[in-house]
């Protein structure tokens, strides 16, 4: 599989994930898509090792952009930036309704394999804007103020409105997951120049409608 390249420079190195791809690999399975960067770098650089390491994970059936950091130092500062609400991420997803405010607030904690809302659990908030509508689906933007996991799927299925694609939190949709990390903003951990890097929408028909 090609890898799309969003971005690269001496420190940073950022791709468009595909749908149904690890970022990182398991105890389980080495594919992922930092296994496969790797081994891109290593063939083209004409190098035994390389140091690439992811800065943050998307789920696996989430798509979209993916920060790797190139250095240790730069790992250390992107991730440190992430920490603290540094960057900022929007996604876009399709959902077949919308939740009645445009900015939505839950605790939730991590369950065995889904966030659940729980009084003992994490704050977790994000605001949203309807982009379009287009055949009873809705084109949303979504700007995640935490970053908690699953944050986005659990939240819009507590409102009855999950994402579409998304069978493990209630949607009906016989269809890959419409969850797709747009862009991330942040400042570059040596340059501290400001830098947007985007991913162009999936390549499926779904996507294709808007």
């Amino acid at each position: 599989m090609k890898l799309e390249e969003l971005y690269e420079d001496n420190h940073l190195l950022c791709l468009n994930k595909p749908s149904g791809l690890l970022t990182q690999p398991t105890s389980y399975t080495q594919d992922s898509l930092e296994t496969r960067a790797k081994q891109w770098i290593k063939e083209r650089d004409q190098k035994r090792s390389v140091f690439l390491h992811a800065v943050h994970r998307l789920d696996k059936d989430t798509s979209g952009v993916v920060m790797f950091a190139k250095s240790q130092k730069a790992l250390s500062r992107m991730t440190k930036a992430f920490r603290e609400r540094k960057v900022k991420k929007t996604y876009l997803a399709i959902t077949q309704k919308i939740p009645k405010t445009k900015t939505l607030k839950h605790t939730l904690k991590h369950g065995s394999h889904k966030a659940l809302q729980d009084a003992s659990g994490k704050e977790s908030h994000l605001s949203f804007e309807v982009l379009k509508k287009q055949k009873g689906l809705y084109l949303l933007e979504i700007d995640l103020e935490t970053g908690r996991y699953h944050q986005i799927r659990a939240q819009f299925a507590l409102e009855e409105c999950p994402i579409v694609g998304d069978h493990k939190y209630g949607s009906p949709l016989d269809v890959s997951l419409a969850l797709h990390c747009f862009s991330l903003v942040f400042l570059h951990p040596t340059t501290q120049k400001e830098l947007k890097i985007q991913a162009p929408f999936p390549k499926q028909s779904l996507w294709n409608l808007f």
